[in-house]
């Protein structure tokens, strides 16, 4: 969504009840409707945001923004991290000049991890105990390496990053590619064998990592046809990968462009009615009060892009295990 080289909102859940009315029962077009996890999209909350991440902090729902130079309501210049909580209000900026972050919370610990730049070598990672203060190190500094986005989850006392790496050929085949390194402590990581990859043969862009019950669930994007679909595969060991029978996870759809943000404006609307959709990517979601909440990007995958949100009636529990039934 991010990667072909050629702040007034309403957020999570804040939308009215036409728009859930609307979006109830909503799921993507598919041969096994009754059988896979149904998502509910509610549609549009804001315009030039792509890598969000849903998370929830001391039992208060947040979103992690990655703000772009480019995005309209960033008139400094540069890009930079923030967490907006549920009424929509920013917290304080920071990161600046770092790009493509995603964020995950573990205990009353947020983490952020990001590249210094795009297509560049290294790995940052950002560390808040109250999403005010942040401290920041060096994770991966990798030669040669071209790599995009990352996610971060744990297996047991053992953190794992997946990271998206564009180049060099020979780890990364046919860009874009999931690669793998591991720590138990956020600061010295292990790169894992040369077999940990999704997938070197074909275009697999990663995005959202997540592990349950000895699974790794990799959510990632795949071109079909012109278009780009989120899809999902899981692993034991991060190298044999099985797909779910029940993809694609999230398609582009008229219900992208429902506006589930009252604030923006008429020209903004305007800007969402006439764009072109082919692309749903860069999913990324969270479990607060027993629904999922879930951010995804949909646009033309070539620069236009827009901010949605969805939900799931259930728990991540249910809805990892959903994509893969017995």
């Amino acid at each position: 969504m991010r990667r072909h080289f050629d702040l007034t909102r309403r957020s999570f859940l804040g939308v009215s009840a036409g728009v859930l009315a609307a979006a109830a029962g909503v799921g993507e077009a598919h041969a096994d409707d009754k059988a896979r996890p149904v998502i509910k999209k509610l549609g549009t909350i804001d315009l030039d945001l792509v890598e969000t991440s849903p998370v929830v902090f001391r039992s208060k729902l947040h979103r992690f923004e990655y703000v772009r130079a480019g995005y309209w309501n960033n008139k400094t210049g540069d890009s930079y991290f923030r967490f907006v909580d549920r009424s929509g209000a920013p917290g304080p900026a920071f990161a600046k000049g770092c790009h493509l972050g995603s964020a995950a919370v573990f205990d009353d610990m947020a983490v952020v991890t990001c590249v210094n730049i795009w297509d560049g070598e290294r790995v940052e990672v950002f560390a808040s105990n109250d999403l005010e203060k942040w401290e920041q190190w060096n994770a991966l500094d990798l030669k040669g390496y071209g790599m995009f986005n990352t996610s971060l989850c744990k297996s047991g006392d053992e953190y794992v990053l997946m990271f998206e790496v564009g180049k060099p050929p020979e780890v990364a085949g046919n860009p874009f590619t999931a690669r793998f390194v591991k720590s138990r402590d956020l600061h010295a990581w292990t790169l894992t064998p040369p077999e940990c990859t999704y997938s070197k043969d074909r275009y697999t862009a990663p995005h959202c990592l997540r592990y349950l019950d000895g699974w790794f669930y990799d959510f990632y994007l795949e071109a079909v046809k012109g278009r780009y679909e989120q899809c999902v595969v899981r692993s034991k060991d991060l190298a044999k990968w099985e797909s779910s029978p029940l993809n694609p996870v999230l398609r582009a759809s008229p219900e992208d462009k429902q506006i589930a943000n009252e604030k923006l404006s008429e020209s903004q609307r305007e800007k969402i009615k006439n764009a072109r959709n082919i692309n749903n990517s860069d999913i990324d979601f969270c479990q607060f009060e027993n629904k999922l909440v879930i951010n995804y990007s949909w646009g033309n995958q070539q620069g236009v892009e827009f901010l949605a949100e969805a939900v799931y009636d259930g728990t991540e529990v249910e809805f990892l295990t959903g994509w893969f039934p017995a």
